[in-house]
């Protein structure tokens, strides 16, 4: 509906909030509890609703929540914050400004009231409330899972890093310039070490489904009995045998977007075995994060970090990087 009535389609946010429309991002997901949830429209008109992302609602309630009590016993309510990471996964934040977008908030009817302050990754934000067993430890750092891996693996301006999950998430660090992409990638926060310092921002591409795939053989199909099982079944025939397997169990996200898509498993023949069917499962991750790659060496053009020797380096971790042969597939 959103994608019909807007002037620009399924991109109409994209040059400020670096995001296509999609079920993906949370200002979506608020619509339909504004719409079709009673109890959060009652909350809304009454001023007794909040909204935010999970970092939000952590903050809110180690903070004190709706009753809280400090360590010198006052009376405390949770502080109502969300990092800058976190608020660009929302459709809602100007990427410039660093801050919520007005008119995208009129677009969806959502009143800034119940929205977190936004502040960088790096600040004091406050106090753990009595209650917790770390009462009286300060918050003051606050960076969203794929973003902190970035920050953890080091990628400086042009390094990119992929971390392979449950999905898979491949993050390219663009530096202080916002790079809008033209192939399917999203344009968000990297990272803001402190408010008063430049924001590093950077493109991204996510991945629905990768080490989720090799639970779907291991809980549904029932061909492996362990996750780490995979490596040595797939390790036992040399190629595929023309085995593909696309797992688009809900759909496909970067650089692809379609909610439509669904899995397929294609090139099987009499003399398939499991054991192509592993080997088919790994590849598909990897060829899924090098779409990912393709878009952005078109999005990142020169401003991408080579080696000595011209090469561009992908930094890796994630669970699924125990995996030897999918690391050497990748």
């Amino acid at each position: 509906r959103l994608e019909q009535e807007l002037p620009g389609g399924r991109t109409h946010f994209v040059e400020t909030a670096g995001l296509p429309i999609s079920t993906y991002f949370s200002a979506v997901k608020l619509l339909w509890l504004l719409e079709c949830v009673d109890a959060v429209k009652t909350a809304v008109k009454t001023g007794d609703a909040l909204f935010g992302t999970i970092d939000s609602w952590l903050i809110w309630n180690l903070t004190g929540g709706c009753e809280g009590e400090d360590r010198h016993g006052n009376k405390v309510h949770g502080i109502h914050v969300t990092d800058c990471s976190n608020a660009a996964r929302t459709l809602l934040l100007d990427l410039k400004t660093l801050d919520w977008h007005l008119p995208t908030l009129e677009i969806f009817g959502i009143p800034r009231e119940i929205l977190p302050r936004v502040i960088s990754n790096a600040e004091v934000i406050g106090e753990i409330a009595n209650g917790w067993p770390v009462s009286g430890v300060t918050i003051a750092g606050c960076l969203g899972d794929q973003h902190a891996a970035m920050l953890g693996q080091a990628c400086r301006k042009g390094e990119a890093k992929s971390t392979y999950g449950t999905g898979a998430f491949i993050l390219l660090n663009t530096g202080e310039e916002i790079v809008p992409s033209t192939h399917g990638l999203l344009s968000t926060v990297a990272f803001k070490l402190g408010p008063n310092v430049p924001t590093n921002y950077a493109l991204e591409g996510s991945i629905a489904i990768a080490g989720a795939a090799v639970q779907w053989l291991r809980d549904s199909l029932g061909v492996i009995e362990t996750a780490s099982d995979i490596e040595d079944l797939a390790n036992s025939v040399e190629n595929t045998g023309g085995v593909y397997f696309v797992p688009a169990f809900n759909g496909l996200f970067a650089p692809w977007w379609r909610d439509d898509a669904r899995g397929v498993l294609i090139g099987i023949t009499r003399f398939t075995t499991k054991a192509h069917i592993a080997r088919a499962v790994l590849e598909s991750m990897c060829f899924q994060v090098k779409d990912v790659l393709d878009s952005m060496h078109k999005d990142a053009g020169e401003g991408e970090a080579k080696n000595e020797k011209g090469e561009f380096l992908l930094r890796v971790d994630g669970g699924a990087t125990v995996n030897d042969l999918l690391m050497q597939i990748q």
